[in-house]
């Protein structure tokens, strides 16, 4: 009878035993096909989202974005103390999370008042860019302001314009109406003997080269009124002009000359299209330099690096920085999302804004992006893999300020581009190597 008894009740344990396996079994099977179910759900989330959007503006990436590397260190290095190769400010602090936090669940900028309103009032959010790369010249993350100029017409015996700037207007100008002598001929270098032809100077150098059949660089002005209040008699909160001595030509005009001076064939337009375009309207103002540029482009078929240089809108505190004791402006990368092939675009602009980062921190805002409903959206970048907006300092920075920043950053396209330069000749080289011959 006692046997009988042990053997039921050991038979109740075992299938006490066997029923608790089975459902545990069956919650862990649960689990696996339900994360198996969300991986699935989320990856074709992800390449649905990436079909509606190439854009990061909607998406978490231009929020990662905004974070500086500093922050993801700090985060590794909760876990691994070695990461914390020197002494310095946590970016886990209190005082810096909590601004990140509350934007994070608000969609609202602590430190920018107007984002409050900024998504319920119509035309508020239209200027508001999204950060793509970090700058260390904008740990505020704060975003490039563009507002419509302040036309001023020129003072009182001053023509509009008065060509102090060296660099004819470009051949590629369809509201020019005339075409200048071309370079290098006898009308713009009188000491050239017919049929000679012009030295050779070795890339890099600091001398004028001679002038080479290849150009590669094209800047333009999209905004060519778009001035600076230390180079005009009367200040404005968002100061235009004429004058390609006080616009942001003359920025165009500095960044061009250092270029040559690299060895690169650069063509600097300045078209002034409010000047010279019947019933102009500022809002096509990007339809206006696309003639441009293509026309440029179909005349010059070396031309790939297309830059439209503008200014911000800011004050000096916000588009200036200090390296060493001296001033030097500082500069916003724009991308505009509407080209479907803007990754190019920001490839480009990033590497440029990485040799800033290296060698003159705190120049670079950083690159930033725009979707079509918050501006443009296109900025003439379908035009080329190596198309980017550039805006060098702001409505207070001085000619030298300016000049300072507009030769630092040439230097660094030049040497992107010279570095493009050698790696498709080495392309070319391996590309030419008979078969067999060896490494």
């Amino acid at each position: 009878m006692n046997n009988r008894k042990f053997r039921i009740w050991n038979i109740a344990r075992l299938r006490r035993k066997w029923l608790d396996s089975l459902s545990m079994g069956r919650t862990l099977v649960l689990l696996m096909l339900g994360s198996l179910l969300f991986f699935l759900l989320l990856g074709l989330g992800g390449m649905v989202e990436k079909g509606l959007h190439t854009s990061p503006v909607s998406s978490m990436k231009g929020l990662a974005a905004s974070l500086s590397s500093r922050f993801f260190i700090d985060m590794i290095g909760m876990e691994m103390p070695q990461m914390a190769l020197e002494k310095e400010n946590s970016a886990l602090s209190a005082e810096k999370m909590a601004p990140f936090v509350f934007e994070l669940l608000t969609s609202v900028n602590p430190k920018d008042p107007k984002s409050l309103l900024a998504g319920e009032v119509p035309g508020m959010k239209n200027n508001q860019p999204v950060p793509l790369r970090s700058g260390s010249g904008n740990e505020q993350s704060e975003a490039p302001a563009d507002y419509r100029p302040d036309v001023q017409e020129p003072a009182a015996g001053e023509p509009a314009n008065p060509g102090d700037l060296e660099e004819p207007s470009s051949e590629a100008d369809p509201a020019a109406g005339e075409h200048p002598e071309p370079e290098n001929s006898p009308a713009q270098n009188p000491d050239k003997k017919p049929g000679e032809k012009p030295a050779q100077e070795q890339p890099g150098t600091d001398n004028p080269p001679s002038i080479s059949n290849k150009k590669a660089v094209f800047i333009y002005h999209s905004h060519p009124q778009e001035s600076f209040n230390p180079l005009l008699s009367k200040a404005s909160n968002n100061p235009g002009s004429t004058s390609p001595s006080k616009n942001i030509m003359l920025v165009g005009s500095m960044v061009s000359k250092r270029l040559q001076a690299k060895g690169i064939g650069t063509v600097h337009d300045q078209s002034d299209y409010q000047s010279s375009v019947p019933d102009y309207n500022w809002n096509y103002s990007y339809k206006y330099s696309r003639q441009t540029v293509k026309a440029a482009m179909a005349q010059h078929d070396d031309l790939t690096y297309l830059i439209d240089i503008h200014r911000d809108s800011q004050r000096h505190s916000k588009t200036t920085t200090q390296i060493n004791g001296v001033n030097y402006a500082q500069v916003y990368f724009i991308i505009g999302h509407a080209n479907k092939n803007w990754r190019d675009n920001e490839s480009f602009a990033n590497r440029i804004n990485q040799k800033l980062e290296q060698k003159y921190p705190g120049v670079s805002r950083g690159v930033w992006g725009k979707s079509a409903n918050q501006g443009n959206g296109e900025y003439n970048q379908s035009l080329s893999p190596r198309s980017i907006l550039i805006e060098i300092g702001g409505i207070d920075n001085t000619k030298e300020e300016l000049k300072r920043t507009a030769e630092l950053l040439a230097d660094m396209i030049a040497e992107v581009y010279w570095e493009e330069q050698d790696a498709e000749k080495a392309s070319a080289g391996k590309t030419a190597q008979p078969a067999g011959s060896g490494a």
